[in-house]
């Protein structure tokens, strides 16, 4: 055996007890908590969104920094990013407070989008995002989810 065989046998060891060593980890599960108001610029509104980050996992996370980005029927609605830090304990929780931006471009594209004439019966939407915690320390996140429009019924007057 060759040294250069003997070295990439020590690399391969050491490769497989780092991915063994890797601790199986669950992902965060995080929702909207709340929503604050944000003065905004001309064709902007801006809110402050509170979102609750629940860590599943026996060790804690600390980071330094959050991003968001809300999706609804498939294009971009909102996104923000927050420098505040902290952090969420193991098996425990706590509130990350973000500012976003919804641009009124986007809300009035998203409104025609849905006044194309097909019935819209449901909003499906989706929350990415990441908690920074350093180079090798992000943990990212997503919550999919849709809710159905309410019907409206024709009134009595209707032939």
């Amino acid at each position: 055996m060759t040294f250069r065989h003997l070295l990439l046998l020590v690399a391969a060891l050491f490769a497989l007890g780092g991915c063994a060593s890797m601790p199986n980890k669950d992902p965060l599960q995080v929702t909207v908590a709340g929503m604050e108001s944000l003065p905004g610029e001309g064709m902007e509104i801006r809110m402050l969104v509170k979102l609750r980050v629940q860590n599943p996992n026996q060790s804690q996370i600390d980071f330094t920094g959050a991003y968001v980005k809300l999706d609804v029927l498939g294009k971009t609605f909102a996104s923000g990013v927050s420098s505040e830090g902290g952090t969420v304990p193991a098996f425990g929780e706590t509130i990350v407070a973000v500012p976003v931006t919804v641009s009124v471009l986007r809300m009035v594209r998203q409104v025609a989008g849905m006044l194309d004439g097909r019935p819209v019966e449901k909003i499906t939407y989706e929350m990415s995002g990441k908690l920074n915690g350093g180079l090798f320390n992000t943990e990212r996140f997503v919550a999919r989810g849709e809710f159905e429009l309410p019907r409206s019924e024709p009134g009595p007057d209707a032939t």
